[in-house]
C-alpha cells in the first residue's frame, strides 16, 4: 500500500517531530570514538549516505540509538532497525586540500552505511 502525504496534512505530520527512537534491542556496530569508512554504495533507490561522502573516512561522535533504517523504509523493506551516528568528517577528507583544515561536516549515517576504517 503505498501511502501519500497531501499538502493540507503536512503541518499536522510536521507537529508530530522527526522519528521515533526505538527499542535499544539492536547492539551497535560502533561507539563514540570509533574510526569508520562511509560504504562507497552506488544504490539504485533511496539512500541517505551523500554521495560526497562514500569511500571517506571519519570518526563517530554520537550515538542517538535504535532508529527505522529510512533507506530500507523508504523503498517498503520494512523497518530493519539499527543504530544511527552522527558521524564528523574533516573537510578535507570530503573535498580536499582546498577546503579548511578547520572545518569538519557532521554527517548522521546507519549502521549499513559504515564500515571500521
Amino acid at each position: 500500500m503505498r501511502r501519500l502525504l497531501r499538502a493540507a496534512d503536512v503541518g499536522q505530520v510536521l507537529l508530530k517531530g522527526g522519528p521515533a527512537r526505538l527499542p535499544d534491542d539492536v547492539v551497535p556496530r560502533f561507539k563514540p570514538g570509533d574510526r569508520v569508512v562511509a560504504r562507497n554504495i552506488n544504490s539504485t533507490g533511496h539512500t541517505r549516505l551523500p554521495r560526497y561522502a562514500r569511500g571517506k573516512r571519519g570518526v563517530v561522535d554520537r550515538d542517538y540509538g535504535v532508529f527505522v533504517f529510512a533507506d530500507a523504509s523508504a523503498m517498503g523493506r520494512g523497518k530493519q532497525p539499527q543504530h544511527l551516528y552522527s558521524v564528523r568528517f574533516a573537510a578535507r577528507e570530503l573535498w580536499g586540500p582546498e577546503a579548511s583544515a578547520r572545518d569538519v561536516v557532521f554527517i548522521d549515517l546507519w549502521d549499513d552505511h559504515l564500515d571500521p576504517a
